[in-house]
C-alpha cells in the first residue's frame, strides 16, 4: 500500500499561493483528472494517488506531470530541475526511447529508471525529489538529490507511506497526528534548525540527502545512493583553480537553461559576483539582478549595496534593490515562520528579497554553497590555527601571535576533548548549557540524547586528514542542507520562485573536497582557490571585501524595539505549556540579550521562534 503522493511546492498555474497548495491536494488531483479521460489510464488505483504542482519552467507546454510510461506500468513525479536533460535524452534515443514531449526533463525520469533501475539518479544532474512507482515490482522509490536542495518529507502510517514536499502536505493526510518530536528539538537549540532525517514532528522524517527510500510490499528501506568521497589529491593551486572555474562555468551554463527568463542574486560578494560575471557572458541581453538594502545604517552593509552597483556597472545587468525595513520584518513574521513548518532561528531575509525577484523572473541562479566548498566562516578559519596550536609547547605557545585567534582563546578550547566537542563550544547551545534550558520532564524525554554524538557520527564518515575539511564536511552534512538550502528553498518557493545554486553542481562539490584545506584558506585569506579562479572576471575590492551574507539586523531591532516585540513574541504561557523550556532560564537569556550579549541574543531569537512554531502547531 503505497498511500498518497503530494509534491505541492510552486502551485503554479491556478493562481494559488504556494503555500496553499499543500491545503488543496484532492483539488489537485481533480484538476489532473480533468485534463482529459485517459490521463490516469492504467496508474491510477487504490494502491497510489499522486498530487503534483511544479513551476512551469522547462517544455511550459508538454511538460506536465506526473509522468506515465509503458502504458501505466511506471509513474513519476519530481520537484527541481534536471540540468543534463539534454544529454540524457539524446543518450537514451539513442537506445531507442521514444519521447512525447519536445525538452521535457520531467519525461526523463521514467524511461531512465527502466533503463537503468535503482541506479538511474546517479545519470542526474540537478537539483530534485523524485517518487517513481513500478507496478510490476508493486515498488515506491523516493530520491533526494545530492545536495539536499529540495526537500522530500515522509511518514508511514497505517500501512500506507505519505510523502510530500511540504510539512503541510503531510498535516492534510487523515492518518497524520501533530506531536513534537523531543528528540528533534534537542537539536534544534544549538543547530537554529531540525537535522534530517528528523522533523520537529514524531513519526515523520525527511530523506537525507543522496538518500532515497524504496517500499515494496511490507517492506521499507532506505539507503545513500550518493555519498561525499571527501579525500584530498595533490593538486598545485594553479591546478586546482583551473579546475573549479572550467566547472564552474559548466555548472552556470547547465543552470541557465530554461524556457522563462533567468535572473541571478547579487550581494556583491565573489559567490554572487562570480556567477553573475559568468552568467552575464551568455546572456544576449542585459541579466537581471538583485540586491537587498536597508532603509538604516548598519555596519559594513552599505559595503553589499556599492559592491551590488560595482559588478552591475561593470557587466550591464539591469539591477534592481530590495529595500527592507523594520516594520516590514514584524509584520511579516508569522508568514515567514509558517514556510518552514518546523522552528527555525535562521536566516530569513531571502523571503524579502525572492519576493522582489518573483516579480521579475520565476528562475534565478545564486552564489549558496560557495562558503561550505572552500571556506569563510568563523569555524572554518578557526580550523587550521587551532591544529596548528594544539601541537605547539607552552614555550612556542608564549610566542603565538595569529590575526584572528588569540593564544588564551586557542587553549580554551584545546583543553576540550574531541573536535566535535570543541565544535560544540561555536553552538548557540552546547549540550552541558542544554541541562540547565530545559525542564526536568523534557530532559527525561531526551535522556541519552547528545548533538555532539551527532556530529560525531557525521565526523566519523570523513576519511580525510585535512582538519579545513573535516570541517567543511561537518557543514555540509548539516549547516548547508538543513538551515541554509532549507531558507533559500522555502523562503522563494513561497514566492514561486525557483532558486538554483551554480555552485552545487555535484561535480563542482566533489571537486571542491579534493582541493587540500590550505589552498582554501591561508593567513585569514578566505576562499583562496575560487577567488584564483575568478580573479579576472573580478575587481580587486570585490576579491578582497570581507564576507557580508545576506542577514538580518535583529538583535539590534530586538534590543530596540524590546518593549514592544519581546511580550508579543515570548509567551510565558506558551514556554510553560510546552514543558520545554524552563522559564527562568528564558528570563535570565532575555536580561543577558537586552544588556548587549550577543550570543545571547541569538539565543533569543532562537527561543522566540520556538515558542512562535510552538504556539501556532500546539498552542
Amino acid at each position: 500500500m503505497c498511500g498518497i503522493v503530494g509534491f505541492t511546492h510552486g502551485f503554479s498555474g491556478s493562481g494559488a499561493h504556494p503555500a496553499e497548495a499543500s491545503h488543496v491536494l484532492n483539488a489537485m488531483l481533480q484538476s489532473i483528472r480533468h485534463r482529459g479521460p485517459d490521463a490516469l489510464a492504467g496508474w491510477h488505483s487504490p494502491r497510489l494517488s499522486l498530487g503534483f504542482a511544479r513551476l512551469a519552467i522547462l517544455d511550459l507546454e508538454q511538460g506536465d506531470q506526473p509522468v506515465v510510461y509503458e502504458g501505466g506500468q511506471i509513474v513519476s513525479v519530481f520537484n527541481g530541475e534536471i540540468y543534463n536533460h539534454r544529454d540524457l535524452r539524446k543518450d537514451l534515443e539513442s537506445k531507442g526511447y521514444v519521447f512525447q514531449s519536445d525538452h521535457s526533463d520531467a519525461e526523463l525520469i521514467p524511461a531512465l529508471y527502466h533503463a537503468y533501475g535503482e541506479d538511474f539518479p546517479n545519470h542526474l544532474n540537478g537539483m530534485f525529489a523524485i517518487a517513481v512507482y513500478d507496478a510490476k515490482q508493486q515498488s515506491l522509490m523516493l530520491i533526494r538529490d545530492r545536495a539536499g536542495i529540495k526537500p522530500l518529507y515522509y511518514a508511514e502510517a497505517q500501512g500506507e507511506l505519505i510523502f510530500a514536499s511540504e510539512l503541510k502536505g503531510l498535516f492534510k493526510h487523515p492518518c497524520i497526528r501533530k506531536a513534537p518530536n523531543p528528540e528533534a528539538l534537542y537539536h534544534y537549540f544549538s543547530f537554529k534548525n531540525t537535522p534530517a532525517p528528523l522533523t520537529a514532528f514524531e513519526g515523520i522524517f525527511q530523506l537525507k540527502p543522496g538518500e532515497m527510500l524504496i517500499k515494496t510490499s511490507g517492506c521499507v528501506r532506505r539507503r545513500q545512493w550518493w555519498s561525499l568521497n571527501a579525500v584530498e589529491r595533490a593538486f598545485s593551486f594553479c591546478e586546482a583553480a583551473l579546475q573549479l572555474r572550467s566547472l564552474l562555468e559548466d555548472s552556470v551554463r547547465l543552470q541557465y537553461q530554461a524556457d522563462v527568463e533567468v535572473g541571478a542574486y547579487l550581494s556583491g560578494g565573489v559567490d554572487s559576483s562570480s556567477v553573475v560575471a559568468l552568467m552575464s557572458r551568455l546572456s544576449s541581453k542585459p541579466l537581471k539582478t538583485f540586491t537587498l538594502v536597508y532603509d538604516e545604517q548598519f555596519d559594513r552593509k552599505d559595503q553589499d549595496r556599492l559592491s551590488a552597483q560595482l559588478i552591475s556597472k561593470q557587466y550591464g545587468t539591469e539591477h534592481y534593490e530590495c529595500l527592507m525595513t523594520e516594520q516590514r520584518f514584524w509584520n511579516e513574521l508569522q508568514e515567514i515562520n509558517d514556510c518552514f513548518d518546523e522552528p527555525f532561528s535562521g536566516v530569513t531575509s531571502t523571503y524579502f528579497l525572492s519576493e522582489l525577484i518573483s516579480r521579475h523572473v520565476k528562475v534565478a541562479v545564486s552564489g549558496d554553497g560557495a562558503d561550505e566548498l572552500f571556506g569563510s566562516y568563523f569555524a572554518h578559519r578557526l580550523a587550521q590555527p587551532l591544529v596548528e596550536f594544539s601541537r605547539l609547547t607552552p614555550a612556542q605557545r608564549l610566542q603565538w601571535q595569529h590575526r584572528e585567534f588569540t593564544a588564551d582563546y586557542l587553549s580554551s578550547l584545546d583543553k576540550i576533548s574531541g573536535a566535535t566537542e570543541q565544535r560544540m563550544q561555536l553552538m548557540l547551545w552546547h549540550d552541558d548549557a542544554k541541562q540547565s534550558l530545559f525542564t526536568h520532564g523534557f530532559k527525561a524525554r531526551v535522556q541519552g540524547v547528545r548533538t555532539a554524538s551527532w556530529l560525531s557520527q557525521i565526523d566519523a564518515e570523513f576519511k580525510g586528514e585535512d582538519s579545513l575539511n573535516r570541517t567543511l564536511f561537518l557543514d555540509f552534512h548539516t549547516l548547508l542542507p538543513d538551515q541554509v538550502l532549507a531558507f533559500v528553498d522555502r523562503l522563494s518557493m513561497a514566492h514561486s520562485l525557483e532558486v538554483r545554486p551554480a555552485f552545487l553542481d555535484h561535480r563542482l562539490i566533489e571537486l571542491a573536497f579534493s582541493i587540500s584545506g590550505s589552498h582554501k584558506i591561508a593567513h585569514g585569506d578566505v576562499k583562496r582557490v575560487l577567488k584564483e579562479a575568478v580573479k579576472d572576471l573580478l575587481p580587486e575590492s570585490i576579491l578582497q571585501r570581507p564576507k557580508e551574507g545576506f542577514v538580518l539586523p535583529v538583535n539590534f531591532w530586538l534590543q530596540r524595539d524590546r518593549f514592544r516585540m519581546i511580550p508579543e513574541l515570548l509567551n510565558e504561557q506558551v514556554i510553560r505549556q510546552s514543558d520545554v523550556l524552563e522559564w527562568s532560564q528564558v528570563q535570565h537569556t532575555q536580561a543577558q540579550a537586552l544588556n548587549g550579549n550577543t550570543k545571547a541574543q541569538m539565543q533569543l531569537w532562537n527561543i522566540m521562534m520556538f515558542c512562535v512554531w510552538w504556539r501556532r502547531h500546539f498552542g
